[in-house]
């Protein structure tokens, strides 16, 4: 048996014969060798790499996509025609009004159903005499068409002394008629054929432009929520499901899914801006409250959506900006790009920046006090520079100014302002006060002024004005400069500009840092008319820097992101357009450097006569007089008497606070550099006062020789 078996395994072509063996099933296969694959296996591997390919998924939610917008557009144009050929529109929105208890769009729902079926029963009447009407109509076209015909066919016959001419008119019409039809048999095989196709395409571009079609089956690009169009179904389902359950409920009852608690939905710059009107038992506070719920629902950041509360009773207004849009930085200033740009204090206004529009966003400072807050590093001292800057564009407004940082911010105004105090000790706080106090004694005299006095502004700044109500110093009559009682020399001094100033244009502007009862009383935040706040840390600092009727009416400084948002401002003002119905408005201030500011203090300073700018107020005694009339007079060619006495005070208010037009014509009689009068007003002249110095110094060094 084994023989026959070895024979059976023999080579055929007699080869010789090998030593036997076992089976050769039973030899093993080389190591590296892989066994074979079944082709049932390598074919089933095969198609679920092709099925699960992502260009195989691309192409079947392609096909998927495109058919499905075929279907939905169909739908979409048969919900179309049946709402326009019957009531059922009225109908929906009707419903929609009662499960919002709103019974007045209600009734106007009903009403407005209740003429369109009127106006269908009279459509439907027409419809039974027509027949009659079009044959009379056709008759009576046919037989003027025919006499206007032959009309002209004989003033044709007439003029060319032929009578064949009576016919050419209605050959020309029988040969038109003929090219007519001849024209539609031609095409009415491509129309017929096209016909279809075309209205298959037209329902496919409807249900494309509607998305009429699953989230699985859209683009990529459309699937993701990042930055998706802000449509009616995406707010009220955002509004859905923020959790309130009243709210809910109700646009479950509602006819249109809550389609009709929605206005409009308006471009608003760089978004979107729509109302929304709550049903009954839901508040406006509520929707407010879930301010970063409302956003993520919406597919936005927190600070990309705002709520403010419009006149229109239990509604709010929903300011929803472009995904990513507030990150982007808004044009220059145009006191930067426009070198012929001045300012008018009484009838202009500076140009800011931009609102959340993207509009331009201009305030007026006439006669306002004003007020920038916010925490450290975040643009106050930027904002408030840029309306300094533009103010000094009107050559008649004199500034003081304190800075108490000391850095450097401010030290384009010199040669510009009266008095510039740059630093943060003790004794700068000491100077600012005193600088304040000596524009509250201006303040009085033009207060004392005989009624129908004009003045100039007088526009009295303190940058981190939190360092002077903080200083702990006192006087010699242990009065504190800082703090906010009765007897604080700061506090008092800002009081009684903010009281009376602005009926004399002597305004106070002030920028504080992280607002506290502390360093920014209460008294004199409430004085300000303009306030603006930056990037806050808290709802309680927003009071304390806006108010409560702002924050009240949606304004949250404390939502701006630190860093992120800077430059960024929250404005309560009746100087600026507030859209209406808000108590505050938004802006994105336009950032001006130090560079592009002294160029702007350059033009400011070639539009006035000079200005010496005083940087330290004196208080010692034994003063020159006539050395600080000439240091106050400056490059100017000749100064009002008046101002010379403003001037003389805030270089040194005890030695000349009281001085009157007397004190001043005493001391300079004599000395050639009188008073005298230049277009009807007293004047001194700028040379007069050197001639008589150095004549002085002369005859002083003449007597000392001798």
């Amino acid at each position: 048996m084994s023989e026959n078996v070895i024979h059976l395994f023999k080579d055929p072509t007699n080869a010789p014969e090998t030593p036997a063996g076992p089976p050769a099933a039973a030899v093993a296969a080389p190591a590296d060798e892989k066994p074979s694959v079944p082709l049932w296996v390598r074919s089933a591997r095969g198609i679920r790499t092709v099925a699960t390919h992502d260009h195989t998924k691309t192409a079947c939610r392609a096909t998927a996509r495109h058919g499905l917008y075929v279907l939905g557009g169909t739908r979409i144009v048969a919900r179309r025609t049946w709402e326009g050929r019957t009531a059922s529109r009225y109908e929906r929105l009707l419903r929609a009004a009662e499960a919002a208890g709103n019974m007045e769009a209600a009734a106007e729902w009903e009403e407005r159903g209740q003429r369109f079926r009127q106006e269908r029963h009279r459509r439907r009447m027409d419809l039974l005499t027509a027949p009659m009407d079009a044959a009379k109509g056709i008759a009576a076209g046919a037989g003027i068409a025919a006499g206007g015909l032959l009309i002209l066919g004989i003033m044709l016959a007439v003029a060319n002394k032929d009578f064949n001419d009576v016919a050419a008119p209605t050959m020309a019409l029988i040969e038109l008629v003929r090219w007519i039809i001849f024209i539609i048999t031609v095409t009415w095989g491509p129309l017929v054929t096209l016909g279809p196709w075309a209205v298959l395409f037209g329902l496919w571009a409807v249900g494309k432009n509607q998305q009429a079609a699953p989230q699985w089956a859209l683009p990529a690009n459309v699937r993701s929520s990042d930055g998706e169009p802000i449509t009616p179904s995406i707010v009220v389902l955002a509004l859905r499901n923020l959790g309130i359950a009243p709210l809910r409920n109700a646009i479950k009852d509602m006819g249109d899914a809550g389609a009709s608690m929605l206005g409009p939905i308006r471009i608003a710059g760089c978004g979107v801006e729509v109302d929304v009107t709550l049903p009954s038992g839901v508040s406006t506070n509520e929707i407010q409250g879930k301010r970063r719920k409302l956003a993520e629902n919406l597919s936005r950041h927190e600070h990309e959506v705002f709520i403010t509360i419009p006149q229109a009773a239990r509604t709010v207004r929903l300011w929803v900006a472009d995904s990513g849009a507030l990150d982007e930085p808004i044009g220059p200033s145009p006191l930067t790009t426009d070198d012929t740009l001045t300012a008018d204090y009484a009838k202009g206004r500076a140009p800011w920046g931009q609102d959340l529009r993207g509009d331009a966003a201009a305030i007026s400072l006439y006669q306002r006090h004003l007020l920038i807050t916010g925490l450290s590093n975040q643009g106050k001292t930027v904002a408030l520079r840029s309306l300094a800057l533009w103010l000094a564009l009107d050559k008649s407004v004199q500034f003081l100014m304190g800075d108490l940082k000391g850095i450097g911010d401010w030290a384009m105004f010199d040669g510009l302002a009266t008095t510039l105090i740059q630093g943060p000790t003790d004794d700068h706080v000491i100077q600012v006060t005193e600088m304040v106090e000596g524009a509250v004694d201006e303040m009085n005299r033009r207060l004392q002024a005989p009624p129908g006095t004009k003045f100039p502004a007088l526009v009295v700044l303190v940058d981190e004005a939190q360092v002077a109500f903080m200083c702990p110093v006192k006087d010699d009559e242990k009065r504190p400069y800082g703090g906010s009682k009765a007897n604080s020399r700061y506090f008092m001094a800002v009081r009684k500009v903010h009281n009376q100033g602005r009926a004399v244009n002597v305004l106070m502007w002030q920028g504080t840092q992280d607002p506290t009862d502390q360093n920014l009383p209460k008294l004199v935040r409430e004085g300000a008319h303009t306030r603006a706040s930056l990037a806050l840390g808290t709802e309680s600092q927003a009071r304390m820097a806006l108010g409560d009727k702002a924050v009240d009416g949606g304004a949250a400084p404390n939502l701006l992101r630190p860093g992120l948002d800077r430059g960024t401002l929250v404005v309560a003002s009746d100087g600026i357009d507030i859209p209406a119905g808000q108590a505050s408005i938004t802006v994105r201030t336009h950032y001006i450097n130090d560079d592009a500011a002294e160029a702007i203090t350059d033009r400011a300073k070639a539009l006035r006569d000079g200005v010496t700018t005083l940087h330290v107020i004196d208080q010692g005694e034994g003063r020159d007089a006539l050395a600080d009339i000439a240091t106050v007079i400056g490059d100017a060619k000749r100064v009002f008497t008046q101002d010379v006495l403003q001037r003389l005070a805030t270089l040194s208010k005890d030695s000349y606070g009281t001085w009157t037009h007397a004190d001043l014509k005493r001391v300079l009689d004599g000395t050639a550099a009188e008073p005298y009068k230049s277009d009807g007003r007293m004047v001194i002249g700028r040379e007069r006062v050197a001639r008589a110095l150095a004549n002085r110094d002369t005859d002083g060094s003449a007597s000392a020789s001798q």
